[in-house]
């Protein structure tokens, strides 16, 4: 009886903390920037394990714990990286064509994420951006592509073939293959992962931008640079009513350990409302609340690298 408490306990522990899995995959297309044509970069929690870029051709480890993995496995990694480089590059050339975009800076890129919770439940997402727009997701209930700007629908139509097998081939991962690999990975650098933690605090940066058409006006905030991840962000009208809100990323790693993400909401401005942006963070004295129109503490300039990143 007491080896079987002794290996429940151990089991019970292995999950007793919430980590994710992200890989973020970009292509782009940049003459004379000097960029990759393609890049990935994996993260378990805020911890980049992986990466490969089309001028290495190699799919590489970064944390040292992530060398525990066998030979087999960065070879079969490195094959499937090369299909995604070439997969990316023609739909990057076929969505210039779609959206009629002119020579120079374009990408798509996708961001994919596992979360394993302390409750042993998890949840997973894929989505993609093409110039950092929303431009299409994978929709686990219907286990299909869904566009999201109508210049994606063929793509979408084109995923969601059975022939094709790729919507299928995304479930299977998302529901199965992604949370096995991430219990493998939280194995190998548990010390590691367990001993950063959340001691250190950044302070978040805010971002306060807007889109108009017609009446309807899309108020966008992006909150980055905060550490840890946890935060609550909200757009509120008048200081004082929550406004529901149009759509949300996922909290996302950056390459510097710390985290963003951005929450859009629809609103049709009367001339006495204001509207603002609710961060709550635990390095915060107090909640801030930016109203749309003022800047907190700056507005972060955005390099050319910027837009094909994790952050972004």
């Amino acid at each position: 009886m007491s080896v079987l408490i002794l290996m429940v306990l151990s089991l019970s522990g292995v999950y007793s903390d919430s980590h994710t899995l992200r890989y973020c995959v970009s292509g782009i297309t940049a003459p004379g920037s000097g960029l990759p044509d393609f890049s990935l970069s994996a993260y378990v929690d805020d911890q980049q394990t992986e990466r490969y870029t089309s001028d290495i051709q190699r799919r590489l480890p970064v944390a040292e714990w992530m060398k525990k993995e066998k030979p087999e496995y960065w070879n079969r990694r490195t094959w499937s990286s090369k299909a995604n480089e070439a997969a990316f590059r023609h739909e990057v050339s076929l969505g210039k064509e779609r959206l009629h975009l002119t020579e120079g800076f374009h990408f798509l890129q996708m961001i994919q994420s596992c979360e394993l919770r302390d409750d042993g439940s998890n949840v997973s997402s894929e989505h993609y951006r093409y110039d950092g727009r929303e431009y299409m997701y994978y929709d686990k209930p219907t286990g299909t592509f869904i566009p999201m700007m109508a210049d994606a629908q063929s793509v979408t139509q084109r995923w969601n073939m059975p022939d094709i097998g790729f919507a299928r081939r995304t479930k299977h991962y998302l529901e199965s293959e992604c949370i096995q690999r991430l219990k493998r990975f939280i194995a190998y650098g548990r010390e590691e992962l367990e001993r950063r933690g959340d001691s250190t605090y950044f302070r978040p940066k805010v971002k306060v931008s807007h889109q108009e058409s017609g009446e309807v006006t899309k108020l966008h905030c992006l909150v980055y640079g905060f550490h840890p991840r946890s935060v609550d962000v909200k757009w509120m009208k008048n200081g004082t009513d929550d406004v529901p809100t149009d759509e949300s990323t996922p909290v996302l790693p950056n390459p510097d350990g710390t985290y963003q993400i951005r929450v859009n909401a629809e609103v049709i401005p009367k001339e006495d409302d204001s509207y603002s942006c609710y961060v709550d963070h635990s390095s915060l004295e107090e909640p801030l609340l930016v109203r749309w129109g003022e800047l907190y503490p700056y507005w972060g300039s955005r390099s050319l690298s910027d837009g094909v990143s994790c952050i972004h």
